[in-house]
């Protein structure tokens, strides 16, 4: 009997050693899954029973051991576990003699249960180390979670940390951006310095366009020469999808933003980007450049508003024939030299999207790139303008209908004005040439009062009373007919005339079939009783429609 309690001492010393070395390893073990791996392998050597389940406070039923498959046997062996308490207990498992559930103890209290089950009862022995095996389980289980827990916080805070001082770098990327971009604004580098520092922060070639896509500065190799330039529909649906988006957009090879300071004014600054290379560092300068771009454009405008206003008032006074000594001063202010030959021009005309105000400013920046004048005004649907250049001032219509990107635009040129006196009188030649032009449903183009012929020297004609005497004479029945039957007879007759008696030129000329204009003149013959074969009649008729056509034109 002594021997046999011998015995039984030491299987029951060399368990526990194994029950020793048994929590080391699954102290060491960081995982959850092995944990119970090795307290459901190790219950066989440790007993005559077997796993019968693993049951987790915060987790349910685990793979390892788990129970009968049948869910009603699961919820019979739940609702045994919640009488059994967190000090476990007694279970009642089909197909089982015993069955106990071993409470996986925590320093805060249990985390679950150990559910062993054998064909009898185990000894008391045994029973102690399946409960010492269950206490180290559950350490072992508090213990892994714990240093899962520490390690996500740790992985959590480096995470944080190397979010942190990404945001630091891009903080500092940001702030060396907005520091050059503001060295740029404060040293009034204009547009070639904003897209030069642009350039040396992105390393891309920049440019900077006005609204119209013509280049107003570029920083970096292969500047494109000529300039690409969208057609104006294409330019205006990139400038409206950049204005919907509010903020960078790809546009083919570049990336591109809006600078708009104000409604009116507009600007694009754009990342010549072909390879899509550009982060967001990139990002951050096309968007601080185009802050300083509205600045700067801002200032110009400012500065341009208020020398368009100072000069306004000089053109308004020179055009309204004040007082000569006041307009020289008011030059002499501007620093411009108003003692040199002068001539007023009327521009008229309008920008593909109908604004006015566009029109003006595009007939602004085409003086000004054309030498043709700085001194202007915007009369509403025309654009006085006072130019010391020499005719001819096609090369000035060109440039206005190159920036406004197409639409009309028709020029009237008044004599020469020699001193501020002759302002008024340049400007109403100016207007006249422009109605004779439309009066004479000509093709939009340069006309100058200097080359009119007999209009200009009708048009000088300070008593007009002879000259409409002279219309009434050879045109009268032909104006009272009109007059009574709403008819063109004169018009027609005019054209006619204008064309040198050709039938196909004329019809073309009053957009009429060649027998209509046969009839219409027959109609002429019968009611003026005028010989339109005779070259005397020819030259008088001719002489009167152009008096009755500068008649209209004056009184216009």
């Amino acid at each position: 009997m002594p021997a046999d309690n011998e015995l039984l001492l030491r299987d029951q010393l060399s368990s526990l050693q194994g029950l020793l070395v048994l929590s080391m390893l699954m102290t060491e073990c960081g995982d959850g899954d092995e944990i119970l791996w090795l307290a459901a392998t190790s219950v066989p050597s440790l007993s005559r029973c077997h796993v019968s389940g693993v049951y987790l406070s915060d987790g349910g039923w685990h793979p390892i051991g788990s129970p009968h498959d049948d869910p009603d046997v699961r919820v019979s062996i739940r609702a045994g576990l919640d009488r059994a308490g967190e000090g476990g207990g007694p279970l009642s498992i089909p197909d089982e003699g015993w069955a106990w559930a071993f409470p996986l103890r925590g320093l805060d209290g249990p985390v679950g249960h150990l559910l062993v089950a054998a064909a009898e009862e185990p000894a008391p022995a045994e029973q102690f180390l399946l409960k010492v095996l269950a206490q180290q389980t559950g350490v072992a289980l508090v213990n892994a979670r714990l240093h899962a827990k520490e390690r996500a916080t740790a992985e959590q805070l480096s995470a944080t940390n190397a979010t942190l001082a990404e945001a630091v770098r891009a903080l500092e990327r940001s702030t060396a951006i907005h520091d050059r971009l503001t060295q740029v604004a404060v040293g009034g580098e204009g547009q070639e310095g904003i897209a030069r520092a642009v350039h040396n922060l992105t390393g891309l070639p920049v440019a900077i366009e006005d609204r119209y896509g013509n280049l107003r500065a570029w920083a970096g190799p292969d500047r494109p020469d000529p300039y690409p330039k969208d057609p104006p529909a294409r330019r205006e649906q990139l400038l409206h999808r950049a204005l919907r988006e509010a903020r960078p957009i790809r546009a083919g090879d570049r990336l591109l933003t809006i600078a708009r300071p104000r409604h009116d004014v507009l600007g694009v600054l754009a990342l010549v980007d072909p390879d899509a290379t550009a982060g967001e560092q990139e990002h951050v300068a096309l968007e601080h450049g185009a802050t300083v771009l509205a600045m700067e454009l801002a200032r110009l405008r400012s500065l341009a508003d208020t020398e368009l206003r100072v000069r306004r008032d000089l053109v308004e006074h020179l055009l309204s024939g004040g007082d000569e000594q006041v307009a020289l001063a008011r030059a002499q202010a501007l620093d411009y030299d108003l003692e040199r030959p002068h001539r007023v021009l009327v521009i008229e005309g309008r920008a593909r999207r109908g604004d006015e105000e566009a029109f003006f400013h595009a007939a602004r920046r085409a003086a000004r790139a054309t030498g043709c004048g700085v001194l202007l005004v915007d009369h509403g649907r025309s654009v006085v303008l006072l130019s010391p250049a020499e005719p001819p001032f096609d090369r000035l219509r060109c440039a206005v209908l190159g920036e406004v990107g197409g639409g009309e635009c028709r020029i009237g040129v008044g004599g020469a004005a020699v001193a501020p006196a002759d302002f008024p009188r340049s400007h109403r030649q100016a207007k006249f040439a422009l109605t004779m032009q439309q009066a004479a449903k000509c093709a939009d183009q340069v006309v100058e009062f200097d080359g009119l012929g007999v209009y200009r020297l009708l048009s000088e004609v300070e008593d007009t009373v002879g000259v409409e005497r002279f219309v009434r004479s050879w045109l009268g029945l032909l104006l009272d007919y009109d007059t009574r039957k709403h008819s063109d007879l004169v018009e027609t007759l005019t054209e006619y005339l204008e064309c040198g008696g050709s039938y196909d030129a004329a019809s073309q000329a009053v957009s009429v079939h060649r027998n209509t204009l046969k009839y219409r003149l027959q109609r002429i013959r019968e009611i003026s009783g005028h010989d339109l074969t005779s070259p005397d009649t020819r030259f008088n008729l001719q002489l009167a429609t152009r008096a009755w056509r500068t008649l209209v034109c004056l009184r216009r």
